[in-house]
């Protein structure tokens, strides 16, 4: 599995994407220190004008 992106909301909220093997897709959500599960819709919402992709060095700073 690859992350593909991480992404930040205009709200804050921080979340990847990651692809398997296959082509699918899976979202997971950050929640306090960790990773959580996420709606499948936040794929779509990474192309909103007010979300912004992190750059490797934010993406260091965020937990693994």
């Amino acid at each position: 599995m690859n992350v593909t992106g991480v992404y930040r909301s205009e709200q804050g909220m921080v979340w990847r994407v990651i692809e398997g093997d296959d082509g699918s897709l899976k979202v997971e959500v950050l929640q306090g220190e960790s990773w959580a599960p996420g709606r499948i819709g936040l794929v779509g919402l990474r192309l909103a004008p007010s979300t912004t992709k992190l750059t490797a060095k934010a993406i260091r700073g965020l937990p693994a």
